[in-house]
């Protein structure tokens, strides 16, 4: 036997113990044993004749979505019945992990060709550094970038490339039950300041009207950030990580524990799915119809809402602001990400495009299903001027609200440690929310050396 066939015998009984251990699937173990039965030139043997290319267009287009967005957009399937063989699929993510497409990516495989999913602040620089994904500047239609939304696409966009394709808009903003207010004889007109927000709160618990008087999801991104936004967006240093001890992080902070006092006592518990980052407290309390004021994304009030006597009852408006502030507030896009070992490249932008701009998918977002109302908003400048020019007689007034907000709002900028800084911080901030740490400054500090600490560990 010689040297060569000894290899390539070797080499195929190593894909077929991973094919039998469900690390590679079969054709990528036809693939690999066809390339090394070519010999030694096999791999150039294999681009000549196309044989990889061939192979590709044998895989059907397989997107991966994250669980969420296909239980809230029921429309998908109808987009995905205009690509026939389409094999879309549930992403292996929870909590954001994405250890699955970085395990797959250092053996330069991709299961996917396009992740559905990828929120820029939490993991696109992550990808990016572990060579996960690709930019899409070479496949996305020049009228489709042109139409972007310019602070959608600067937030998709990192040394100049476009590592994301936005799809759902989301902005924190504030919604309130006017039953409940009302009957603790409030207006129904927004608290503009966070003064005004508390004072509201506590009538509302003063009064009897419900158990508890405001809440909010105790994640950083959807809690500290936006609060911080509100009195100044322009917290971050100059390595793109938040600002935890300047001064703005610190009255957000001081806000947040002023809340608690006028909320569920649950507040600061993990979510019940997802890793803990979804079905959380504040949800939970707000659709029980037990609080009366309530701050996240727009799409939180608009889904719990649903479960009310009277969904009718919920009231939308910008997040409040410190007295003096300027009046900002956090947004972020669900977009999509482009694996760089991943097929039909071509075909992927066709079929984002199409997914991007279905009407159908906005108008079951924005003026709910029977199964969902995620109230989420396109990134295209052309959809929004179309609605103006002619509006639906489905579209509900609070899409003008949550457009004119992101006019306001800031992404959280994007960094390797984006999402993780604040995971890794809440546990330390909370020693001064639970009344452990009285100095709110020595928590942060607190906060500031553990994340500091992790990024040196890498």
């Amino acid at each position: 036997m010689t040297r060569r066939t000894e290899q390539e015998l070797l080499l195929r009984r190593l894909w077929r113990e991973r094919l039998l251990r469900g690390e590679i699937d079969r054709r990528t173990f036809l693939t690999n044993s066809l390339v090394a039965g070519l010999g030694m030139a096999g791999v150039g043997v294999a681009a000549k004749y196309g044989i990889g290319s061939a192979l590709a267009q044998d895989r059907p287009l397989t997107p991966t979505y994250y669980q969420w967005i296909v239980d809230l957009h029921p429309s998908i399937p109808q987009v995905n019945a205009q690509f026939p063989g389409i094999n879309a699929q549930i992403a292996p993510v929870e909590g954001f992990g994405i250890e699955r497409f970085v395990a797959e990516a250092k053996n330069g495989e991709s299961t996917w060709d396009v992740y559905v999913g990828q929120t820029p602040f939490v993991e696109m620089s992550a990808m990016i550094a572990a060579d996960v994904i690709e930019p899409w500047d070479p496949y996305i239609p020049k009228d489709v970038l042109d139409d972007m939304i310019p602070s959608i696409r600067a937030e998709n966009t990192i040394d100049g490339k476009l590592y994301g394709w936005p799809f759902l808009l989301d902005v924190i903003g504030m919604g309130w039950h006017s039953g409940i207010t009302n009957k603790a004889g409030l207006p129904d007109t927004p608290p503009a300041t966070w003064d005004e927000y508390l004072a509201n709160a506590k009538a509302v618990v003063d009064s009897g009207a419900a158990p508890f008087g405001a809440t909010f999801d105790a994640h950083g991104w959807r809690s500290l950030a936006p609060m911080t936004h509100s009195l100044d967006p322009n917290v971050y240093t100059a390595d793109g990580l938040f600002d935890f001890t300047s001064d703005q992080a610190i009255e957000a902070l001081m806000l947040m524990k002023k809340i608690m006092a006028l909320s569920h006592p649950d507040i600061l518990l993990a979510g019940a799915s997802d890793g803990g980052v979804n079905g959380t407290p504040d949800e939970v309390a707000f659709a029980a119809q037990r609080v009366g004021y309530y701050t996240k994304y727009f799409n939180a009030p608009l889904r719990m809402a649903q479960y009310w006597d009277d969904p009718g009852e919920l009231h939308l408006a910008p997040q409040p602001k410190f007295t003096g502030g300027a009046g900002s507030t956090v947004f972020w896009t669900t977009g999509c990400a482009l694996f760089k070992h991943g097929k039909n490249k071509e075909k992927v932008a066709e079929y984002i495009r199409a997914l991007t701009y279905d009407p159908q998918i906005w108008q079951d977002s924005i003026a709910g299903t029977a199964t969902g109302h995620p109230g989420q908003l396109p990134p295209y400048k052309s959809i929004y001027a179309a609605w103006d020019a002619s509006p639906p007689d489905w579209m509900p007034p609070f899409v003008g609200l949550v457009r004119s907000q992101l006019d306001q709002a800031r992404a959280i900028t994007n960094h390797i440690f984006g999402l993780q800084q604040f995971v890794i911080g809440q546990p330390y901030w909370e020693t001064y929310l639970k009344g452990e740490e009285p100095d709110p400054r020595a928590a942060m500090q607190k906060v500031v050396e553990a994340v500091q600490a992790e990024i040196k560990r890498g």
